[in-house]
């Protein structure tokens, strides 16, 4: 494909985008606002994808609606994602409850249900305490060899302990499934 493109494929290409994004607008049911932004990811798409045209396998039409439709089936994917995860209109958890007197729906969400404790560690002080007490009760009935390799465990994977001369990789596979059965008569779940 040529570095520059006529006026011809250039009009071919806009038409093909226009008709892709008004397509994806009436199926996500959105508003017009929206027909620039999606007409300008199809493009964007396209003009990446473009060095691969071969004009002797079709039209420059034919590879734009090609590729436009490829595009408006990921951007409809994940806009149905976003509205199963979220619901169709956008609430704000600063909005007040019906019958909440005055509580708003950020009110309702515990510590452990926001988005801290979704994005890092635990923010309940007392489970995490447990969770550790338990964690050094049952690392204590391991032999020491063991809770060496559950220490190397922490940052590092099988494969590279195998490579540092910790045994197989098989092996290794098999003490750990005999380390995790170990912790789960402990007291500790397998998550752990």
């Amino acid at each position: 494909m040529p570095s520059s493109i006529s006026q011809d494929d250039l009009r071919i290409i806009l038409h093909e985008a226009d008709v892709a994004a008004r397509r994806l607008l009436r199926r996500l049911s959105l508003s017009g606002d929206d027909l620039a932004d999606l007409r300008q990811d199809l493009l964007t798409d396209l003009f990446v994808r473009l060095p691969r045209y071969d004009r002797d396998r079709g039209s420059i039409g034919a590879f734009a609606g090609l590729v436009m439709a490829n595009r408006a089936t990921r951007i409809a994917k994940n806009a149905y994602r976003h509205r199963r995860m979220f619901g169709v209109l956008p609430l704000s958890i600063d909005d007040p409850l019906t019958n909440g007197d005055g509580a708003t729906r950020g009110d309702r969400i515990s510590e452990e249900e926001g988005f801290a404790a979704f994005l890092g560690p635990p923010v309940n002080r007392i489970a995490e305490t447990e969770l550790r007490l338990d964690l050094d009760r049952a690392l204590g009935t391991l032999p020491h060899l063991d809770r060496v390799l559950c220490a190397h465990l922490v940052d590092r994977t099988p494969t590279e302990l195998s490579r540092d001369g910790f045994g197989s990789r098989a092996s290794l596979y098999r003490k750990l499934h005999k380390l995790r059965l170990r912790l789960m008569t402990s007291g500790l779940s397998a998550v752990v």
